[in-house]
């Protein structure tokens, strides 16, 4: 069974690991330039200009990195929204939704966020936004039929401590950066597939350079990506008990999402990603890095501990 170390110690362990495999992300993107032109400018024997044009070239790469960041940070609620399939809860559709919301967040002092629904038969829920006036929780239509109050409770929970520790921050930076090395990833391939013929063997060989390097560097983002995911679930497993004092009704909705989790009405993965559940992939080893959560059957145990 999973050991636990205790709330308060956890939570420190997670923030700090978070927080390490965050900053690896703009270093990634930087150690890619670097690399390029240091293999296409002759490596060790032509450092000093290889040094002098990375840090001229600093500038333009994190300033394209930041546009593109922005755009991407302050629209991520509505596209979000529109990758769910997911509508607006309104009070009056359901109460005991929003008693249970807003009971939890005056324990502690948060403003309520926006509640959501997805109509889907699955057992599922996931929390978003940058800022109190974007926070939001939606739930499935399955997970409010199917969990009596205190096991909703403990999931609503879970999500609220997700916004608390802006956890959902930190995930859609995560998600931006990987779509910037595939946005580069694709645009390089396409243009070495359908524009080598049209130009000379350098700058081929440029292009090639720079596809791998792209390539490697989106792999290594993908893992830092779903190693933060991972870390974040233990974290808003441990804070949903703290709010309600109930690691059984935690541990018993968990059971109860386990392989009725599947929203087939949600065609994103990172939308998928986001879920308090998304089984997709099993494995052990190193098929485990390409995890996107932690094995139910481990956070379960961990609960069952409390």
């Amino acid at each position: 069974m999973a050991a636990y170390i205790g709330l308060h110690e956890q939570i420190r362990s997670n923030n700090l690991k978070s927080a390490l495999i965050l900053a690896g992300f703009p270093l990634l993107i930087l150690a890619g330039v670097y690399a390029f032109f240091f293999f296409m400018m002759g490596g060790k024997e032509h450092i000093d200009q290889v040094n002098q044009r990375f840090i001229t070239t600093i500038p333009f790469v994190v300033g394209g990195v930041l546009i593109w960041f922005l755009i991407a940070y302050f629209f991520n609620a509505s596209l979000i929204q529109m990758a769910s399939s997911s509508r607006p809860l309104e009070r009056r559709e359901n109460m005991r939704v929003y008693n249970l919301t807003e009971n939890l967040c005056m324990s502690v002092g948060m403003k309520m966020p926006q509640l959501f629904v997805i109509d889907s038969p699955a057992l599922n829920a996931f929390a978003s936004g940058i800022n109190e006036k974007s926070y939001a929780v939606t739930l499935t239509t399955g997970i409010i039929e199917q969990l009596n109050d205190e096991e909703l409770e403990g999931v609503i929970a879970h999500e609220l401590t997700h916004i608390r520790n802006k956890d959902v921050r930190l995930l859609i930076v995560s998600i931006i950066f990987v779509g910037i090395l595939s946005f580069a990833v694709d645009v390089l391939f396409r243009n070495l597939l359908w524009g080598g013929g049209r130009r000379d063997k350098d700058d081929n060989k440029g292009v090639l350079i720079a596809l791998v390097i792209s390539a490697v560097a989106l792999f290594l983002s993908i893992l830092f990506k779903f190693a933060l995911s991972r870390r974040r679930e233990y974290l808003a497993d441990a804070g949903a008990v703290q709010m309600t004092r109930n690691s059984r009704a935690m541990a018993s909705a968990l059971r109860k999402i386990s392989g009725h989790s599947e929203v087939s009405n949600v065609k994103s993965e990172d939308v998928k990603q986001m879920f308090i559940e998304h089984k997709a992939l099993d494995g052990a080893g190193f098929a485990s890095l390409f995890a996107t959560h932690p094995p139910i059957e481990k956070r379960i145990a961990v609960l069952e501990q409390m």
